[in-house]
């Protein structure tokens, strides 16, 4: 990959990235939860969701998907139903401070972190047809694909894991504002909203034609 051709998919990963969406929710209400070094276990989940939208992609299947009214539907719904269970998951958690996460480590394990942000990222239609539609483009058939995948699935990960660690940040920052139980409660309510909403979204979309 020229670097050129490569400079300007760094800089589309990082609107990619940038951009709100269920990832960005998850990190941000990992961050709120947990703090910011349990939190962050989140975000290498959702790198792994990416890279394996990547493969997907790669092998041909992101085409079949893509195409396939089955494979489109079943990964979609899945994808919905699981965003939903997450926001009443959040809309359900007990109004208390999260600032001493050590307390909530048998609760919620760095694993079980990891597993959450993979599910949001991999089961994402929206993310592998946005591959298919994107990723082409910067690609040059008359060298080593392989080599070109794993170059854009390296600047994939870098800049998400940057803007995530922000948005992670971000969130643990609250939770030093965070004094009453109504405020708490207030704000779980709003990532648990967020997180339904993203389902809903996600339920709206359609596979191209």
């Amino acid at each position: 990959m020229e670097f050129s051709v490569w400079l300007a998919f760094f800089a589309a990963s990082w609107a990619i990235s940038l951009s709100p969406g269920a990832g960005a929710i998850a990190a941000m209400s990992s961050g709120l939860n947990h703090g910011f070094r349990r939190g962050y276990f989140t975000t290498f989940g959702l790198v792994l969701g990416i890279l394996t939208q990547i493969l997907l992609v790669g092998l041909g299947l992101g085409a079949l998907i893509a195409t396939s009214s089955l494979g489109f539907a079943i990964i979609k719904w899945a994808g919905v139903a699981y965003l939903v269970w997450l926001g009443v998951q959040q809309w359900r958690a007990p109004a208390k401070p999260m600032v001493a996460s050590n307390l909530d480590a048998s609760v919620v394990t760095r694993r079980q972190l990891v597993l959450r942000g993979w599910v949001i990222n991999a089961l994402n239609p929206k993310g592998t047809v946005f591959i298919l539609a994107v990723v082409p483009q910067f690609l040059d058939l008359k060298q080593s694909l392989l080599t070109q995948y794993l170059v854009i699935g390296a600047t994939l990960c870098f800049t998400d894991l940057v803007v995530m660690a922000g948005y992670t940040a971000l969130a643990a920052r609250v939770l030093s504002a965070l004094r009453s139980e109504r405020q708490i409660r207030l704000l779980n309510r709003s990532f648990g909203s967020l997180f339904v909403a993203a389902g809903l979204l996600l339920a709206t979309f359609k596979r191209a034609a």
